[in-house]
């Protein structure tokens, strides 16, 4: 086969502390890959903290025909990271990895080779087993229910990191420019030509994993805030429950004041009332707050992430 005829594929790796796994995963894409696709494969270094900026630009010297690197100027999430990647590609397809070795290789050809078949616009991974701690596997879990609500995800599909996109949805993808993506709702509220194939998924090889409860909570408030006015539906829908509560409760009060004028005034009946109908009020105006902070900052234009280095 000409080379000219291969399917031209870019592999997005977002990268963050991970100077153990990246050289290994890189060169068996390299060797298992090259034969089949033209390939490049972008690493865009979420700041890291260890020595991953090095083995990343070594990378590059080893494989310039390849390999893109790109060094982020500040710590901006994963969803960030892979916008950037996905601003840098050329291919027909993007296959969205992470950087710690449980997706195997042989998997990314499966998967691209499903893809060219079936002509989705996105295919999503599902596993029967997931290595991940239990922690991970919990948020995971939470996410993708949360998502059933608030973006109208088909309950059956798995929102895995680990997926494939083809030309026409990165180029609707990184018309979005504002500083909170969340790569699953621009897809989802783009496409629903939308793909699943079952790959295997191996246990971290050296490490631990780089998603902590903030990090997950932060994911979760860009679904929240940035792909659905949902939560401040709930919000009036609670104030209105608790509103008619009230009004119900202090005409029982006012009953029972009536025909028992002797009964005491209830302090502790008082200060719950109080306390309830607060803490709802303070959980509505902080949804609004959020709201109107991401719209503050978007229209500051914070940036989705900042190029300090390019080698390419």
């Amino acid at each position: 086969m000409n080379s000219n005829d291969k399917t031209h594929v870019s592999i997005v790796i977002p990268v963050y502390n991970s100077e153990t796994t990246i050289g290994p995963l890189v060169g068996k894409l390299v060797r298992e890959l090259t034969p089949l696709f033209e390939t490049e494969i972008i690493l865009v270094n979420d700041n890291s903290k260890d020595q991953s900026d090095k083995v990343c630009r070594e990378l590059y010297e080893q494989n310039r025909n390849i390999v893109k690197y790109y060094q982020l100027a500040q710590n901006v999430g994963e969803h960030n990271a892979v916008m950037a990647g996905l601003n840098q590609m050329t291919g027909d397809y993007a296959v969205i990895m992470d950087d710690d070795f449980q997706n195997p290789v042989s998997e990314v050809i499966k998967l691209i080779t499903y893809a060219q078949d079936k002509e989705y616009d996105v295919v999503y991974t599902w596993y029967e087993k997931k290595q991940h701690s239990l922690f991970r596997n919990m948020g995971s879990s939470f996410n993708n229910r949360v998502a059933n609500v608030m973006l109208k995800k088909p309950k059956d599909l798995y929102l895995s990191s680990f997926k494939l996109i083809n030309r026409f949805l990165v180029n609707e993808i990184i018309k979005y420019d504002l500083p909170y993506p969340y790569i699953d709702g621009l897809i989802l509220r783009t496409t629903s030509n939308i793909g699943k194939i079952q790959v295997a998924h191996d246990k971290r090889a050296t490490g631990r994993s780089n998603y902590t409860l903030t990090k997950l909570f932060r994911l979760w408030m860009n679904m929240f805030t940035n792909f659905s006015i949902l939560p401040l539906r709930i919000a009036i829908i609670i104030g209105f429950v608790f509103a008619v509560f009230g009004v119900a409760l202090g005409v029982y009060t006012i009953i029972e004041r009536i025909n028992n004028p002797g009964i005491p005034v209830g302090y502790s009946a008082l200060m719950v009332a109080i306390s309830v109908f607060s803490g709802i009020q303070l959980m509505a105006i902080g949804m609004l707050g959020e709201y109107l902070g991401r719209m503050f900052l978007s229209q500051n234009k914070k940036p989705q992430y900042s190029i300090r280095k390019r080698f390419e």
